[in-house]
């Protein structure tokens, strides 16, 4: 829902109306809308603009009693906002509600040749707060391995709740698949197209089907990624803003090669818990997105379901626009990485920024997070 306070000054809807409404009081306005009909739990998030917005959680806004209704308060509202209220239903702890909605993907901020800008519009869905952490791959690889499945890399980290590294694609694929079992959910990923053979084992040269209709944790593709990593900004380098420092991510400071990045030169210093070795930084270590979501700049490059294709770009990739893009049908040479890591630059860590790889490699930088539809 958009709601233009300029534009809707006089409107007085009645307290029994069952729809969603506004309610202009003085210097606050209040939103309701009926429990029965929309549920109680929103994200309320606002913009100045329509035309390039930048989506930011509305954090002067508090509950209020309003009769039968949920109802909300926004304050400083004499000036011309735009609200968005995406409403949010109920999912397990440690997932981050990401709304529906059209973004622009891809920039060309800094020259990017593969990411040229484009339209997307991309459905709800959850995403794992952070990066799936050692304590997290560990606990339930132990599970997948005694109920059939082979995962070629244990995982490597220097601490449990830093995210789990050195794990290739098929691997997170089939962890995944693990995952839903465990929680009771119906996998995402089978060997043949009428998805009655799951994948529990296999690697290089395997064909992997995704169900998406299946409610179980699955890779994100490349459109949800960034969409996720932007938290509601539009045109921004870094999932908070244009510039990027040794406050905000775990990266490769380079202040000579790159005008956005206010370092300082070198590996960040909070990657060197609990050794003296630069890596990884425990997870939740920094400031969270609109989305409430860490580290999606730098740490760990995470897969993404899409195979990779640069321009010309071919039939399913994302930066020919559409609703739920999931890539170039395969198979191609590698798969999509984004985020940057510990180790590389600035550059690398931002939103529109693609890297790839081979899936069947792994290396000591890249890590994943899951995803789940509504």
């Amino acid at each position: 829902m958009f709601i233009g306070l300029a534009l809707l000054a006089g409107v007085h809807p009645a307290l029994a109306q069952p729809a969603l409404g506004i309610v202009p009081t003085n210097h606050q306005v209040i939103l309701f809308w009926p429990i029965t009909t929309h549920g109680t739990n929103g994200v309320l998030q606002s913009a100045t603009n329509l035309v390039l917005p930048n989506w930011l959680s509305a954090t002067d806004a508090f509950p209020v009693n309003y009769g039968p209704q949920i109802a909300i308060s926004v304050t400083n509202a004499a000036s011309a906002r735009f609200f968005r209220l995406s409403m949010v239903p109920p999912t397990a702890d440690g997932m981050a509600f990401i709304p529906a909605g059209a973004f622009t993907m891809g920039d060309t901020l800094d020259g990017e040749s593969d990411a040229i800008s484009t339209n997307v519009y991309v459905s709800a869905f959850y995403m794992d707060l952070n990066p799936v952490s050692l304590s997290q791959w560990q606990a339930l690889y132990s599970y997948a391995t005694n109920h059939g499945y082979t995962i070629v890399h244990t995982g490597t980290d220097k601490a449990a709740n830093t995210p789990v590294e050195t794990v290739e694609w098929y691997d997170c694929v089939k962890w995944s698949n693990a995952r839903s079992q465990q929680a009771g959910l119906t996998p995402v990923y089978y060997t043949d197209a009428g998805f009655t053979q799951l994948f529990t084992n296999g690697d290089g040269g395997t064909t992997v089907y995704a169900n998406w209709a299946a409610n179980g944790y699955r890779l994100p593709t490349e459109a949800e990624w960034e969409k996720a990593a932007r938290g509601g900004l539009s045109g921004q380098r870094f999932p908070w803003g244009n510039t990027i420092s040794e406050t905000q991510a775990n990266y490769y400071g380079s202040t000579n090669n790159f005008a956005y990045d206010l370092g300082p030169d070198g590996y960040n210093a909070i990657g060197d818990y609990p050794t003296e070795l630069a890596g990884t930084s425990p997870v939740g270590s920094f400031v969270p997105n609109g989305y409430g979501l860490y580290d999606m700049a730098g740490n760990v490059f995470e897969w993404c379901w899409d195979w990779y294709a640069g321009p010309v770009y071919p039939a399913g990739s994302p930066y020919l626009g559409g609703t739920d893009p999931r890539g170039p049908v395969g198979p191609l040479s590698v798969r999509v990485l984004r985020g940057g890591n510990w180790s590389d630059v600035a550059s690398l860590a931002r939103c529109a920024c693609r890297y790839v790889d081979v899936p069947s490699v792994a290396y000591n930088y890249v890590g994943f997070r899951c995803v789940r539809g509504l």
